[in-house]
């Protein structure tokens, strides 16, 4: 048995499943104490966007997306990222067995894996999923959907239209939920970045993948335009949860990072 062995535990999140597990209740906490519209925690989405930073960053705001994935009870939950540390042709499949979290092993959906990778000429890179884009995913989707099994595709040089494709192919099993992950601007002073990350949010709620390329500097960009283009395809509404930046947890205003979270819904 082969596993994907945690690459980034204690660095980008707690290597401890009660740390995490605390820092989800008290996020989940502020939700139930702030939101207004609290209609919006009863939604069952077929996909969402998400950020992939540190958890102490960007944790807040792929809780809330995760809190509504919870709700679909999915069997099969499939994370698309953008490779960062590895040069990338097109996307790689991870054909481990098993994915390892804090809170026990996830497996890994191997008959969806052959068959991705028989449907759509995908390979394994096994160097390109030593990757936290996705990585991070996995301790909220163990938490919030502990049944599931998982789906791990990372992107390099890809056509957004390539992935959308698969996308399209993975949401015709209404049992299967698609998370994409993206963080959004790196390193503007806030203001820059907040003009920046508008454009981004903008093309997500207009549900409009030419918008993307008017400005927006998300690192996962290709994977976002592949969701949009795939959510308009199949009729899917898209619901803005949250942004913010890094200012939020550091009070550095000089150089953030922008994070957003989002869900698709029928």
């Amino acid at each position: 048995m082969t596993i994907r062995k945690d690459a980034v535990a204690g660095q980008f999140y707690p290597d401890s499943a009660a740390e995490i597990t605390r820092m989800i209740e008290h996020y989940n906490k502020i939700l139930d104490e702030n939101l207004k519209d609290k209609t919006v925690l009863t939604q069952k989405p077929r996909a969402v966007i998400v950020p992939h930073a540190g958890y102490v960053y960007s944790a807040f705001t792929a809780n809330f997306a995760y809190r509504l994935l919870a709700n679909t009870h999915a069997k099969r939950v499939v994370v698309i990222g953008p490779s960062h540390r590895v040069y990338l042709t097109g996307t790689s499949v991870s054909d481990y067995d098993r994915y390892e979290t804090p809170f026990g092993d996830i497996p890994i959906d191997r008959q969806t894996v052959v068959d991705l990778k028989n449907r759509f000429a995908l390979t394994f890179v096994p160097e390109a999923h030593h990757e936290h884009s996705t990585e991070v995913q996995m301790p909220f989707i163990k938490y919030y959907d502990p049944e599931a099994s998982v789906v791990e595709l990372v992107y390099g040089d890809e056509r957004p239209q390539n992935l959308a494709e698969i996308i399209d192919y993975l949401l015709d099993d209404p049992e299967t939920v698609v998370v994409i992950s993206t963080d959004l601007s790196h390193y503007y002073d806030i203001q820059k970045a907040n003009a920046l990350d508008n454009i981004c949010l903008q093309a997500v709620a207009e549900e409009n993948p030419a918008k993307l390329h008017e400005g927006c500097e998300a690192c996962g960009k290709i994977g976002v335009e592949a969701m949009l283009i795939a959510a308009r395809k199949r009729g899917l509404k898209p619901l803005l949860l949250d942004y913010r930046t890094s200012a939020d947890a550091s009070g550095d205003e000089s150089q953030v990072v922008g994070y957003m979270s989002a869900a698709f819904v029928e």
